[in-house]
């Protein structure tokens, strides 16, 4: 049960911190400065962070014309809805 607590944890935590690097890439992208690389912001999309980026994605209005955004995105949701799964069998 204590795993499952700090599972949740860190699953907001993780989600919240990509929520905002979206948004701190979005503000570098207006004011022309260094940018967090697609990549990294792919990678942390999928690496159960999906929620995150798409709430930064559709909010911020940040990469949002990318399709493969978008799917690494609902990708990310999809890998975060099975690992949700997973744990809760445990």
């Amino acid at each position: 049960m204590r795993e499952q607590i700090y599972f949740w944890l860190v699953l907001i935590i993780w989600n919240i911190g990509v929520f905002c690097l979206y948004g701190l890439d979005k503000g570098k992208a207006v004011k022309k400065r260094w940018r967090i690389s697609e990549r990294n912001l792919l990678l942390l999309s999928l690496c159960l962070g999906g929620l995150g980026a798409a709430l930064g994605g559709s909010l911020f209005h940040h990469k949002t014309r990318k399709w493969y955004f978008h799917l690494v995105w609902y990708l990310g949701i999809f890998i975060d809805c099975f690992v949700i799964y997973l744990v809760w069998r445990m």
